[in-house]
């Protein structure tokens, strides 16, 4: 039988939703293929503010890796946008010149962000706040400059002010209305969280009409319909969204403010439908994440359903919201204003920074506005829901938090089953206490895997601890982190367990292990497999399957399905003879792009996947490991020998560290750099180890990240010679290697368990000198993976070689 084609235009958070949903109720009736705009897979754009603070990283709030595309046989391709869609042949054509025909076609275009029409509004430094590169743009305006003004004062505006002065820049937010998030917060609440933020230094210009952006080439600050004028090097419009219908409106599909369905998401074309913020349903564009996931379980319903318009579909959807906006707690939902026929609870404590009002109409909740204490919204929500009748019901029965015993308990032993816990993903009580008992669950990670609960916006994650720990009588607190959602283990019990066990295979450990999941997941594979390695470095075989696809492929995959292609060049030198290969390699290969990396070595970018194999055998030079979880590079200035300034052999000692820990394994990516003196220019203050001449010695830097969590690394200690150097990185990587957990980088280590732990446990001489051991021995087993490959056809056929029917991954 024939797979039906689907094709998803938009790889966001309400589109991949609804795969999930696809998948879950029918595995394998579907060829489902993905085009997304960004050069990413799916993650969390309600976390993108979480990533600007500082808080989290890009890699942490991706909700479906690429692993997960190739395991659900997805084609995915990112970076490649629809630009044409043919309703009657059926068929897509994207930025790149793919065509696709499809079966069934769903728009999940999401919004472009609304930039005010305003004079200046084009000059370099003005930005919107809506993905991934939005955030690293203003992570790296922050290295250059100080001055910050952000365009409205809704919640990403805020979000947006709250990171820029983590990132040390002043900031001041502009605001038209006369309070902050009048869409979310009555007057009241609005002046509460103004003071609460102006605490954390943020300031503010409300009733401000923005006239224009000055500047030359690039901004230098806002001028105001008053006369007055702002000094800004950086501007942040978060004004609000207005829906991607572009290529809707040109495949001629009915609009209005967007794309316009019915109950089954349907458009008008056949077998094109539209889902998320792109849809419009009963009048009603919905921005929030719950709505999108009702109306993709709905769609999904449809599709697998195969046969008449029988079933329910999408009907609408409370609009509410549940926020932490800089750390304050917000909760919003229904008709919060007052009116003629309304009267409303209110609580208001200025000591402890609380307001709530409940709003009531005809003896029914018709709207809530929560600010400081949320806990009481699932039971607020259900109310409003239900419609249920609150006439004889006291004000402690509506909001439970308002009970003054002394011994208070958790909100959710007094919930019904059919509450709701978590909203963004429509998870009742029930819901998880089910879960729980019938699988075991005893960390809120398991309850995430299992039941979605906390998955999104995260901020109903106190209320799934506290029902586990209601459920499970164990206290959260006592709860520790598991590895992922298929076992109950940490990182550390999973690695002692390797170690006790004598355990040899990423399948024994599961087996052995007690994994919920007999394959595992993208999650814990690669760790295992990590933890195996270093517990067996000899012995061990790397298992290629349990590894992510740029270090299963040795190379960078890019967002046309393409890679790029590292050479090792030590210490940032090289010679004509490689120049010349890299250049004779680029035009056979056609290669689109060569460039300088930040590590001194020449990148060729757009390789296919099937040339790879033939690129690194005429290249002739080791692989840069610029794809993998290893010792990278190790940057240097040019050092004692050229410049005026250096007091030591930079190069020197550079290309002795690199080819000495060249390949070697580790928990994160490590970067490296030597400076000959404390001028820095190779950059040694913010590299996971980083060296620094001064007269006589070297200065020995550890825990620094360039990245988006920038971190100065710290002094870690002072040596005379080129030896202690080595022996000190030896002592400091293999700590590392065997202490901190997967995927944790150098700088999230030594912030977790202190420099001052790291420093003592590496003094004491018997521990140091077996650590030293351990990672020499460790290094006898290193290879160049390209020629590994090269020397084995199995590989390049298993790996490279293309096939008729293939997953981008």
């Amino acid at each position: 039988m024939l797979k039906q084609k689907i094709i998803l235009i938009g790889n966001g958070m309400a589109g991949i939703r609804t795969l999930e949903e696809i998948i879950k109720k029918d595995p394998n009736q579907f060829e489902i293929t993905v085009f997304g705009e960004e050069p990413h897979p799916n993650y969390n754009r309600i976390l993108l503010s979480s990533v600007l603070q500082g808080d989290a990283s890009i890699e942490s709030i991706v909700l479906n890796s690429y692993e997960w595309y190739e395991e659900n046989q997805i084609e995915l391709f990112t970076g490649d946008p629809i630009v044409k869609v043919d309703t009657k042949s059926q068929t897509v054509l994207s930025k790149n010149g793919l065509s696709r025909s499809y079966d069934q076609l769903i728009f999940a275009t999401g919004s472009n962000p609304f930039m005010l029409p305003l004079p200046g509004a084009d000059k370099e430094g003005v930005i919107a706040f809506r993905n991934i590169q939005d955030c690293e743009t203003m992570i790296d305006t922050a290295k250059n400059y100080k001055k910050a003004a952000v365009i409205g004062g809704g919640l990403l505006g805020l979000e947006a002010a709250r990171g820029l002065l983590n990132l040390n820049m002043e900031v001041e937010v502009i605001h038209i209305a006369d309070y902050l998030m009048e869409r979310q917060l009555d007057n009241q609440a609005g002046k509460m969280l103004k003071e609460g933020l102006e605490q954390q230094g943020m300031t503010f210009r409300l009733n401000a009409h923005t006239e224009r952006i000055t500047g030359n080439k690039r901004v230098d600050g806002v001028q105001f319909k008053d006369g007055s004028k702002l000094d800004a090097d950086l501007v942040v419009m978060a004004v609000g969204i207005k829906p991607n219908v572009a290529l809707a409106k040109d495949s001629g599909l009915d609009t209005n403010r967007a794309i316009l369905v019915n109950d089954y998401m349907q458009t008008s074309v056949p077998n094109v439908y539209a889902v998320g913020e792109c849809a419009e349903h009963n009048g009603i564009v919905y921005g929030l994440v719950a709505p999108l996931y009702e109306q993709g379980k709905a769609l999904a319903e449809h599709i697998c359903a195969n046969e008449a318009l029988s079933e329910p579909g999408y009907q609408g959807s409370i609009v509410y919201t549940q926020l932490k906006v800089s750390g304050v707690d917000v909760f919003s939902a229904g008709r919060f204003q007052d009116g003629d026929k309304t009267k409303s609870i209110r609580v208001h404590d200025e000591f402890e920074g609380i307001f709530k009002k409940v709003v009531v109409e005809d003896n029914k909740v018709i709207g809530a506005v929560l600010f400081g204490d949320t806990s009481d919204s699932p039971r607020l929500l259900t109310m409003m829901r239900n419609g249920q009748d609150i006439s004889k019901m006291s004000k402690v029965a509506i909001l439970p938090s308002e009970n003054e015993s002394d011994e208070k308990e958790s909100v959710v032993v007094g919930m019904s089953d059919s509450e709701t816990i978590c909203g963004c993903n429509g998870v009742s009580k029930g819901d998880i206490v089910k879960a729980i008992n019938e699988q075991g669950l005893s960390t809120v990670e398991q309850v995430k895997a299992c039941t979605n609960a906390s998955r999104s916006c995260g901020g109903c994650k106190p209320l799934v601890a506290d029902l586990l720990a209601v459920t499970t009588g164990e206290e959260a607190s006592n709860q520790k982190e598991p590895i992922c959602g298929c076992t109950d283990l940490s990182h550390e019990e999973v690695a002692a367990e390797i170690k006790d066990k004598g355990l040899s295979y990423v399948r024994e450990v599961m087996n052995v292990l007690g994994w919920t999941s007999e394959n595992g997941c993208s999650k814990c594979r690669p760790a295992v497999n990590y933890y195996l390695g270093l517990n067996n470095p000899i012995e061990y075989e790397d298992d290629s399957t349990s590894k992510f696809v740029n270090e299963r492929l040795h190379a960078n995959i890019q967002n046309d399905g393409t890679f790029s292609v590292v050479p090792r060049m030590y210490g940032g030198v090289t010679n004509p003879e490689q120049l010349r290969k890299i250049a004779d390699v680029a035009d056979k290969y056609k290669v689109p792009l060569l460039k300088v990396t930040g590590g001194q070595r020449i990148d060729l970018l757009g390789v296919p996947k099937e040339d790879l194999p033939n690129v690194w055998s005429d290249l002739g030079m080791r692989s840069g490991y610029a794809y993998g979880k290893s010792i990278r590079t190790v940057k240097t200035c040019v050092g004692e020998n050229f410049c005026r300034f250096g007091t030591q052999d930079s190069i020197g000692l550079g290309i002795q560290i690199e080819k000495k820990y060249e390949g070697l394994s580790t928990p994160h990516k490590v970067k490296m750099a030597v400076s000959a003196c404390p001028r820095n220019c190779a950059e040694s203050g913010i590299k996971d180890i980083g060296i620094v001449g001064v007269e006589g010695s070297w200065e020995i830097y550890v825990g620094g990240n360039g990245g988006v969590d920038l971190r100065s690394a710290e002094l870690f200690s002072k040596v005379e010679t080129d030896q202690e150097v080595l022996d000190t990185i030896s002592a400091f990587l293999q700590f590392y290697r065997e202490d901190a957990r997967y995927l944790e980088r150098t700088s999230h280590w030594v912030e977790r368990v202190g420099l001052e732990h790291i420093k003592k446990a590496l003094e004491n001489e018997e521990k140091r000198a077996q650590l030293i051991e351990r990672v020499e021995l460790a290094l006898t087993k290193q290879h160049d993976p390209w020629n590994e490959v090269l020397e084995s056809k199995d590989k390049q056929q298993a790996l490279y070689e293309k096939k008729e029917v293939e997953v981008t991954n």
